[in-house]
């Protein structure tokens, strides 16, 4: 803030009202609850928005801020509030502030100028502290373990909804406080939809099963991914299974080089050719379209990315992000094999949290 001259930053995401002020919404809240959790931070204080609502809420969650009465109508207040706190000039999160009230707020109070900014708190975000590692390994127990008491039960003619039911059941009852997203359980030829949803299609012998799922505990999420062969597998499949295998494993091994000081910090974009590569090599590169992984943490997707796109600056570090090659054939099927890993050069580790196997398995045998 200092060095952009600003004298507040106004924050709107959900998942920046909990970082940095304790203020909780659960996933869609933030759709029905107006203005409540929006934030000012300025030199001096923390002050949180909060509605009738959800005024006790903010006060037990945010006890070191400010709660300050706020309605629909933020532009009502706007100019009380952050004359309140001395500001002239206000950095806005202007990716996730509509342009609607942009201009509501501009034109409510025409002495304080909005600064468009992003990606300060999202850097924050990336490196993880302790007590934030601790919540994504304990997400990813729960659906390690969910996952091991599913798959036993799998049995041809099932349906992808029933499968995704039983596996939500045994991640809410096996100690998460919710699903970290929607599972996607896909089987057969729905298989090569990256992010495809569950249906009435049936579990089949000789088809794959691909199952992408995580857990959320106390905020923090995981996010695995695993590709089963229901009996035996075609050769064609396994074929795909062990390029997507070896394509994982060449990027978890550049980034355990890494750590272990042998090789310069890669970005997420060397870490991303190095997976891409291997499948390029096999003759499937126009089958992977996604980027090889995402950063984890209050968001299911957050900073560092693995990807084309991603950033040449050296991946931070404590982070967590996934590693998720895959390969998808339209219309025929789709191998994708993700899990969490675990990033701090400064400490030399490098390590899977996510621990459920993932060698070639066969399930309903």
């Amino acid at each position: 803030m200092a060095a952009e001259g600003v004298d507040a930053y106004f924050g709107v995401r959900s998942e920046h009202m909990r970082y940095l002020t304790g203020f909780a919404l659960a996933d869609g809240e933030d759709r029905v609850a107006g203005n409540s959790g929006r934030f000012l931070v300025s030199g001096d204080e923390v002050v949180v928005l909060a509605d009738s609502r959800y005024r006790l809420q903010a006060a037990a969650q945010s006890p070191e801020s400010r709660v300050e009465a706020v309605t629909y109508d933020l532009a009502e207040g706007w100019a009380a509030v952050a004359g309140g706190i001395g500001a002239k000039r206000v950095a806005a999160e202007a990716g996730y502030l509509s342009y609607q009230q942009w201009e509501e707020l501009r034109k409510a109070a025409p002495a304080v100028e909005l600064v468009p900014v992003s990606g300060w708190v999202e850097a924050d975000r990336a490196v993880k502290e302790p007590a934030e590692l601790e919540r994504i390994q304990a997400a990813c127990a729960v659906a390690d373990r969910a996952l091991a008491a599913i798959v036993r039960r799998v049995k041809p003619g099932m349906t992808e909804r029933a499968l995704a039911l039983d596996l939500e059941w045994e991640i809410r009852t096996g100690g998460a406080e919710a699903l970290a997203f929607d599972i996607a359980c896909l089987a057969g030829a729905e298989a090569a939809l990256p992010h495809g949803s569950p249906s009435d299609t049936e579990v089949a012998c000789g088809k794959v099963l691909l199952l992408d799922f995580g857990a959320k505990v106390a905020g923090y999420r995981s996010d695995m991914t695993r590709t089963f062969f229901v009996g035996e597998p075609a050769a064609r499949d396994l074929e795909i299974y062990q390029t997507v295998a070896a394509a994982q494993g060449a990027a978890i091994e550049l980034l355990e080089a890494a750590a272990r000081g042998e090789r310069p910090i890669p970005s997420g974009r060397e870490a991303d050719a190095a997976a891409r590569g291997v499948i390029e090599a096999a003759g499937h590169g126009e089958h992977f379209g996604h980027g090889t992984g995402h950063g984890i943490g209050l968001a299911t997707h957050e900073l560092p990315t693995l990807s084309k796109a991603a950033s040449d600056d050296p991946l931070p570090g404590p982070t967590v992000f996934s590693v998720e090659p895959g390969i998808y054939l339209d219309g025929e099927a789709g191998v994708r094999i993700e899990d969490l890993v675990l990033f701090d050069p400064g400490s030399r580790r490098c390590e899977r949290l996510t621990s459920f196997p993932r060698e070639v398995m066969a399930v309903a045998v």
